[in-house]
């Protein structure tokens, strides 16, 4: 799971490193991506005719078109804010997730989801109303911020429907993804040009091969394997990688409002998931219990 989130934290240096357009960079993603995961899924049985029905696939087809959105609306964002900007905003997904499960499967918003949902917005106000102190990009700001939650939005969507996807292989509903996203980007992705040069093709393939199709099968395989709580608590060193690798690879330096805020949607991201309480708990004697 470490291992998996620390990947996940670089894959901004590659999109911004890579020179590409975002089309042509999810597309190759999805390309290499897949070389990497149709092999697996056929050693593991996944490809036999009955492992999904109709409206299964069907399902998976629909995660697949919000994943690669989600992909798209992303990476967009680390041009036009940065990435610790766009990760952290990106980072609100549990919330985007409370919601429609609210709407869609009259899941119950309690007043401990509303209060860290409170302490989301505030953070993010602060993020909206001041900008990095150096290295800031050149880019619309406010559009980052929208394109960060749009991809946030997303994502959300493509969790929906994976929880309509029980029993399904997870290697094999990623496969899915990933063909969405070569068959619909194909068009603008091929019009556009081959990519050209070493550092083009590089990072190209590496987010292909180990940002897709290695990250699925170590992240997969971790939460198979972990408990959910430690599952959720693990997954924060992917903003907390991403916020550093961006320091360092483009010099980006956040001012200290603005890193208050990102520490409030991450707090408040967590404790969404880890479902934490607003209330403290008391001893038998009344005395209150504190987290270590």
């Amino acid at each position: 799971m470490v291992a998996a989130m620390v990947i996940s934290g670089t894959i901004g240096w590659l999109v911004v490193v890579s020179g590409r357009p975002v089309t042509q960079v999810v597309f190759w993603r999805c390309v290499f991506g897949a070389l990497v995961l149709l092999p697996v899924c056929a050693a593991k049985g996944y490809l036999l005719p009955g492992r999904m029905n109709l409206r299964q696939f069907a399902m998976a087809i629909a995660g697949g078109i919000a994943i690669v959105a989600n992909w798209l609306f992303l990476f967009s964002a680390y041009s036009e804010s940065s990435i610790s900007i766009a990760t952290t905003v990106y980072n609100t997904q549990p919330f985007m997730l409370v919601g429609l499960g609210a709407l869609f499967l009259g899941e119950r918003l309690t007043l401990a989801k509303l209060g860290w949902l409170s302490l989301a917005f505030f953070g993010m106000v602060l993020i909206v109303q001041t900008r990095p102190d150096t290295g800031a990009t050149q880019g619309n700001y406010l559009l980052g911020i929208a394109l960060a939650l749009g991809a946030a939005f997303f994502y959300a969507l493509a969790a929906l429907f994976a929880k309509r996807l029980k029993g399904v292989p997870p290697h094999l509903i990623a496969l899915v993804h990933v063909a969405v996203g070569i068959i619909a980007l194909s068009p603008l992705a091929l019009h556009g040009g081959w990519p050209g040069g070493a550092t083009a093709w590089s990072t190209l393939v590496t987010l292909g091969v180990v940002h897709t199709g290695l990250m699925y099968i170590l992240l997969y395989g971790a939460i198979q394997r972990l408990p959910t709580h430690l599952t959720g608590a693990l997954s924060f060193i992917y903003p907390i990688v991403a916020i550093l690798v961006d320091g360092a690879a483009f010099g980006h330096r956040l001012h200290v409002v603005q890193a208050a805020g990102a520490a409030l949607i991450l707090l408040a991201a967590a404790g969404m998931t880890l479902g934490w309480s607003w209330r403290r708990k008391t001893r038998k004697n009344g005395a209150p219990v504190y987290p270590r």
